[in-house]
């Protein structure tokens, strides 16, 4: 029992509760969507319904975006933690691994087979992410010891953001 109790008190955690909490709510902004549009359909309001889908097709890609994001900052955040440490740890190695295979699956389209974001957009999405995950890692970088500056004058962003792509881009982490 205690273990679970950690588990759930870790940043890791609450970042991921916090993203299926925004899923559950974009989910049900999406099922009012979907009724909106039934009911154009039913009225035979094609034009309507178009704008209708169109709106929902933008929504499902800003949440698909959000989620990647959500990831993104775990993953760079120990990428960070890694480099300006010069070390790792199995706690971190895993979820950077975790963090790329949930990037590679939330990217994943399934009837398709292809791929929501192509790696051009997936690169432009770590680089947003980078700030949050440079603010977070200066907490826990040896021990809080730099402010945001100063640790990223202490890390190379363009080799942690290339490390970052490769490996949601590659399938050894599966």
């Amino acid at each position: 029992m205690k273990q679970v109790l950690n588990l759930t008190g870790s940043k890791e955690f609450r970042e991921v509760l916090n993203a299926k909490i925004k899923l559950s709510l974009i989910n049900f902004q999406i099922m009012e969507e979907i009724l909106e549009l039934k009911q154009l359909l039913l009225k035979g309001d094609i034009k309507g319904s178009l704008t209708l889908v169109d709106e929902l097709e933008e929504m499902g890609r800003k949440d698909i975006i959000n989620n990647i994001r959500s990831y993104a900052i775990i993953l760079l955040l120990h990428l960070i933690k890694q480099q300006a440490e010069n070390r790792t740890t199995r706690s971190w190695d895993v979820s950077i691994r975790n963090s790329a295979l949930e990037i590679q699956d939330l990217n994943e389209r399934p009837k398709s087979k292809g791929v929501y974001l192509k790696t051009e957009e997936l690169y432009q999405i770590l680089e947003k992410a980078y700030p949050q995950a440079i603010n977070k890692a200066s907490l826990e970088v040896e021990e809080g010891r730099y402010d945001y500056r100063e640790l990223e004058q202490k890390v190379n962003r363009v080799e942690i953001l290339n490390q970052a792509i490769n490996l949601i881009n590659t399938d050894e982490v599966k």
